[in-house]
């Protein structure tokens, strides 16, 4: 069974600009629990979850075989710093990352690795958004 939602990722997920038919990128997805909300919330779209450990990828897979199911939403193990996007995919609407230590100012030369594979799959007009606490700030735009 899926984990139930925490109120600090429903607060999160309430404020991103989500619409239906987005395509969004969830950087550091862990067990999948906020790729799961948002999948449910835009649609038709679709929702790469991306995560650098193999653990959390298994389990974000094992929580959501339904939701994978469906084709709109994927999981993939890579850290953000070294993501592109796979052959075929188009880019993203909106990017979000909560915790993720490759954007939080804690390692300089991976965060600038990390923003430059973001911009190269994000729409010219696609987002970051990060999680601050206040749920979120953008980063890019």
């Amino acid at each position: 069974m899926a984990p139930r939602i925490s109120n600090r990722i429903a607060c999160f997920v309430d404020a991103l600009p989500l619409a239906l038919g987005q395509r969004v990128l969830e950087i550091g997805c862990g067990p999948g629990v906020a790729a799961r909300e948002v999948s449910r919330r835009i649609g038709s779209g679709f929702v790469l979850a991306i995560d650098r450990s193999a653990k959390a990828i298994e389990s974000a897979v094992a929580g959501s075989r339904a939701e994978i199911a469906t084709g709109r939403l994927r999981f993939l193990r890579v850290a953000i710093e070294d993501f592109a996007l796979p052959p075929g995919e188009e880019p993203f609407d909106i990017a979000f990352a909560m915790r993720v230590g490759a954007l939080d100012g804690r390692h300089p030369d991976i965060e600038q690795r990390a923003l430059e594979r973001l911009r190269a799959a994000l729409k010219p007009t696609g987002r970051l958004f990060i999680d601050t606490g206040h749920p979120l700030r953008v980063r890019m735009h």
